[in-house]
């Protein structure tokens, strides 16, 4: 840690979506409680800034759409664009430079970035040779590994410290205003303090387990008498209109909360049903239980719930893991009947009361 260890001010890179932003916040406790007078700086996507500004730790949350992480393919060529952010972050004078990536990611072009920055001390893992991109060049671990995991070894890797039982368990600290507004709504609503939520969404389409058999959870979770809040952004609000209106009774939220308010909702429940998305991490970061429909786009040891109780859900099939936004086989991973998702959520439940009831 000698390297780095009256570093001032530090920029920590996280350029990917909700759930990655989630599990980083262990990284992000063992960094605050290593260096605890230096500023740290949290860099991440548009995305991943309502979710990073829950995180406990970081001063700072800076956004940006960084040009190699546009899958899209759609931003206009501009360099003066490009060199206008270097010349804003090296204004900021950063000591030092986490840059944080999955397993199929290059660290390359952030930490190029930081270079022209003037950031002298530029920490990242890849198995491919940068050259002197990087100051400190961290060999990964298998990419099996879980992401928190995969976090915590770069921190590792160069002499800062990562103990404890809770070190790698994503916390988010949700807004005390955000939970009275979340209780707020659902009195305004009628809902009782023991409901289920359902989170039908998910960042693309061969994650989502089908709407109408959604309905149908919803459905049989109403009949045994269990009230049922459908949980979502803006574009979940169609879906969740039409669960509502599939299973009368339901009540939909979807696109009436802002981020922590959603997270303040997860928190409340007493389990969600949902897709491997953003919100599932966000439920595991408030400790909700949950049963997730999970497709295999993605290997389950790099994203499983650390800390909540979950029952994951998934048929095998020969094409996982995919890494596909679009799904050619029907979804046969998904192929679960919504009473084996009612059943299971069921007997989570059980389970959970029954620890509650032993405590």
């Amino acid at each position: 840690m000698e390297a780095f260890g009256d570093a001032a001010r530090i920029l920590l890179v996280r350029l990917d979506n909700i759930g990655d932003v989630v599990m980083l916040s262990p990284a992000v406790r063992a960094l605050r409680s290593a260096l605890p007078r230096a500023r740290l700086s949290l860099l991440v996507s548009p995305a991943g800034q309502a979710a990073a500004a829950l995180l406990p730790g970081p001063d700072e949350v800076i956004g940006y759409r960084a040009l190699w992480q546009d899958a899209r393919g759609d931003r206009p060529f501009d360099p003066a664009r490009e060199e206008e952010w270097v010349r804003a972050i090296a204004a900021r004078a950063f000591d030092a430079a986490f840059i944080f990536t999955r397993f199929s990611q290059s660290p390359f072009p952030a930490a190029y970035a930081c270079y022209l920055a003037g950031i002298p001390t530029r920490i990242a893992q890849s198995r491919e040779f940068g050259g002197g991109v990087l100051s400190h060049w961290v060999r990964p671990p298998p990419d099996s590994a879980h992401q928190v995991d995969r976090n915590l070894h770069l921190l590792r890797s160069v002499g800062i410290p990562v103990e404890g039982p809770e070190a790698a368990a994503p916390r988010l600290a949700v807004p005390r205003a955000a939970r009275a507004r979340a209780e707020a709504m659902l009195r305004e609503r009628g809902v009782p303090g023991d409901f289920v939520a359902i989170a039908p969404g998910a960042t693309c389409a061969a994650r989502r387990y089908p709407a109408d058999r959604y309905a149908q959870v919803a459905a049989g979770l109403l009949a045994t008498g269990r009230p049922v809040v459908v949980v979502g952004g803006p574009r979940d609000r169609a879906i969740g209109e039409a669960m509502v209106m599939a299973a009368p009774g339901a009540v939909s939220l979807c696109g009436a909360t802002d981020l922590a308010e959603l997270a303040a909702l997860l928190r409340r429940s007493r389990l969600v049903i949902g897709n491997v998305s953003g919100l599932m991490h966000i439920a595991d970061a408030v400790g909700c239980p949950m049963v997730v429909l999970n497709s295999g786009t993605e290997l389950e040891e790099q994203w499983r719930p650390r800390s909540a109780r979950a029952r994951i859900l998934r048929r095998p099939t020969a094409c996982s893991p995919c890494y596909r936004f679009e799904c050619p086989y029907d979804l046969e991973c998904l192929r679960i009947a919504p009473g084996e998702v009612v059943a299971h959520a069921r007997a989570l439940l059980g389970e959970t009361l029954r620890e509650v009831a032993g405590g």
